[in-house]
């Protein structure tokens, strides 16, 4: 994942650099060798530079077209992407052959609905026989959003300054969170009578009412919990609402153990299979 976002930004910055190329041709006048010379000086490529402005253009086409896919794979789409540099080497360091190099990230994205700024510093410095790098900053900005888990997430990211953590958990955070709303959506349309969504699409929570036994209900809630590390796990419970008189009826205990038994059987069917086991029950019982 840190892997694939290094070469988007590498990718984006080169994509802007080679725009600017072939909307800002060097001009035919005085100093036109000049202008060619310092062309070539920046866009040399491998191969030992661009024989033609449709030669540049072809490149630029495949460059966004590897950012398409990198983009498609991560789930990350970068928009805007900026980089400053300031050298802090003292004269100290230059006579030790030390390089101090900050470098000030700004960029901005999206990780499907969920947009965000991002500013970072990195400091890097370089002796005889090494190169290290350290986030120094590290300052997040994320749009509002329904998903309140993700803001002491993002507080837990800036203090520990993890760049990597933030991208990889936003990633997953955000596939389970599509991934319970197509499960919530699939059952709210495969049995339109019994099941509900209390917050819309969206939601965390689906109900599933028994048509035959009014005031009976079982509530799925499902949470989706960052841990410390960052790590991305899946959390159902069951809630059940039952009739006072039922509950008097009930001499095996078996609403009250009905949660422990829900998170017995999500760990021998699954998520998807669990869910419509417990609403066949109850529709079965609707049609007895």
């Amino acid at each position: 994942m840190d892997a694939g976002l290094a070469e988007v930004r590498a990718l984006e910055a080169e994509i802007a650099a080679l725009r600017r190329a072939c909307e800002e041709p060097p001009a035919p006048a005085e100093d036109a060798a000049g202008g060619q010379k310092s062309f070539q000086e920046v866009y040399q490529s491998d191969s030992g530079g661009w024989e033609s402005l449709e030669d540049l253009r072809s490149h630029l086409g495949h460059l966004e077209s590897e950012l398409l896919f990198l983009s498609a794979l991560t789930g990350i789409n970068i928009r805007n992407y900026s980089k400053k540099t300031e050298d802090l080497t003292s004269t100290e360091m230059t006579e030790k052959s030390i390089k101090k190099v900050l470098q000030r990230h700004r960029l901005s994205g999206n990780c499907h609905t969920i947009t965000f700024q991002l500013e970072f510093q990195i400091l890097e410095i370089q002796n005889k026989e090494s190169l290290s790098s350290v986030i120094t900053d590290l300052n997040i900005i994320m749009e509002p959003t329904e998903y309140s888990e993700l803001s002491e997430f993002v507080s837990r990211a800036e203090e520990k300054r993890d760049l990597f953590m933030f991208f990889r958990s936003l990633h997953f955070f955000v596939e389970w969170c599509e991934y319970r709303k197509r499960t919530f959506q699939h059952f709210k349309e495969k049995y339109p009578e019994a099941v509900h969504l209390t917050e819309g699409a969206s939601s965390s929570c689906m109900g599933v009412r028994s048509t035959s036994q009014p005031g009976f209900e079982l509530v799925i809630v499902w949470r989706i919990q960052i841990g410390e590390e960052g790590k991305v796990l899946p959390k159902l419970d069951l809630l059940t609402q039952v009739p006072l008189g039922a509950l008097e009826l009930d001499k095996n205990r078996v609403t009250e153990t009905a949660p422990l038994s829900f998170r017995t059987l999500l760990g021998v069917l699954g998520i998807e299979a669990t869910l419509e086991s417990l609403i066949k029950l109850l529709s079965t019982e609707a049609n007895d």
